[in-house]
């Protein structure tokens, strides 16, 4: 189908009324990595070998470029946000590599005065001595996949770090950004509250303006789910590590503003925020997704996953795999599946705005989770506010499960 086919086929009537565009943002996906970690579901894929031709890093930014526009007319002229370089490794490429594909995207898309720039970024030392280049390309922020500082839980992992090439790498990103986050993973096998102590204090030691902590969970189609680990810590003690980390994270002046994420004040992230608060984004390369909305439907994108089979597809000017429309009945537990990660919640009129459904539409489970104490609604400024109480973080699935029949 040709790109006017597809925009038309967006802009057709439907039963949805929505005003206006929520903020747009791009993400952009480099699927390699040095090798695949086992608790990983993300589409990533071990690097190429040099004697199989090494990684194809211009035709893979070709073949971007070619992506994004063949997109354009699905968000013309709309700007953009935020950027978001995910994997993968994107600090497998090299400098000049992703100075050219920010300035294909600049010359391409609007992006708003002071764009929030985002690369993830590896300790690795191979990595680390990039840093400072990827600055001076237009990446504003870096997004450190540490996970552990500890050596034998990086092992049980599968990472190719060590602790002391994470620590260099953090103190190379502190020097190198004014801003820039730590991911840190816990209830990992065999871990104690004494060990994840000792990775909380090495990563606060350095002073980060974002810190995101997630919980090891064994995902459908990874390594750890055909082979589980020993050892994992049981649903006490993972509840006590929660604790650990809110209490060291606040004490440490970082404000936990979503489920898993904690920031300075002017830093938290930008495009994740986006997402939470069910704005639109565009998804290019391999196997990235999107979500975009019109008129009259919010329509979800997906690119082709294998990465040679996106490079030719994109060069043909075919990146898009299949899209859908997300169903009427379907989006206020879209909505609320995001929103609710958030502390401070949503404003009534978001919902509207970015669902084209009225209030009503969520007012039956709405009340119950009031009800349950899940949720506390209140008004600030002459507007409406729902958010998550203390016990509706604690029980988010269970929170966001009574929207799904909403």
């Amino acid at each position: 189908m040709t790109t006017p086919d597809i925009v038309s086929r967006y802009l057709r009537p439907g039963t949805l009324r929505l005003e206006g565009s929520p903020p747009l943002s791009l993400y952009v996906h480099l699927p390699w990595c040095i090798a695949k970690c086992p608790y990983c579901d993300f589409n990533s894929h071990a690097r190429p070998e040099i004697a199989d031709g090494g990684l194809p890093e211009q035709r893979y930014l070709d073949a971007l470029v070619a992506d994004l526009e063949a997109a354009l007319p699905q968000v013309w002229g709309r700007p953009v946000i935020s950027v978001f370089i995910g994997g993968g490794t994107p600090s497998l490429f090299s400098p000049d590599g992703i100075a050219r594909l920010l300035a294909d995207i600049r010359a391409r898309l609007p992006l708003e005065p002071g764009c929030e720039i985002t690369l993830e970024a590896n300790p690795g030392s191979f990595e680390r001595e990039r840093f400072k280049a990827f600055r001076a390309a237009g990446v504003t922020r870096l997004s450190i996949g540490v996970q552990s500082f500890d050596d034998g839980m990086l092992k049980q992992l599968g990472r190719v770090h060590d602790g002391a090439q994470a620590r260099a790498a953090v103190a190379e990103a502190a020097a190198a950004f004014d801003t820039f986050n730590l991911d840190l993973m816990y209830a990992l096998p065999g871990q104690t509250l004494t060990q994840l102590q000792a990775d909380l204090d090495t990563a606060l030691a350095f002073q980060p303006p974002h810190l995101s902590v997630y919980h090891l969970t064994i995902e459908p189609n990874t390594r750890f789910a055909n082979q589980p680990p020993t050892g994992l810590p049981d649903d006490d003690l993972a509840s006590e590590m929660l604790d650990l980390i809110v209490a060291r994270t606040g004490a440490a002046g970082l404000g936990r503003y979503e489920v898993s994420a904690f920031a300075r004040e002017r830093h938290r992230c930008r495009h994740n925020l986006n997402y939470w608060q069910f704005g639109d984004y565009l998804g290019i390369g391999a196997g990235a997704h999107g979500k975009l909305s019109y008129p009259h439907r919010v329509i979800r994108q997906v690119r082709w996953r294998e990465p040679r089979a996106y490079m030719d597809h994109a060069l043909a000017g075919q990146a898009m795999s299949n899209d859908e429309e997300v169903a009427r009945a379907q989006l206020p537990f879209e909505f609320m599946l995001n929103a609710l990660r958030l502390k401070d919640g949503f404003a009534m009129a978001d919902f509207l705005a970015r669902t084209g459904l009225p209030p009503s539409a969520i007012a039956k489970p709405l009340a119950e989770a009031e009800a349950k104490g899940l949720v506390e609604r209140l008004v600030e400024e002459g507007a409406e506010r729902v958010r998550p109480t203390a016990r509706g973080f604690d029980f988010l699935s269970d929170l966001q499960e009574l929207f799904l029949a909403a």
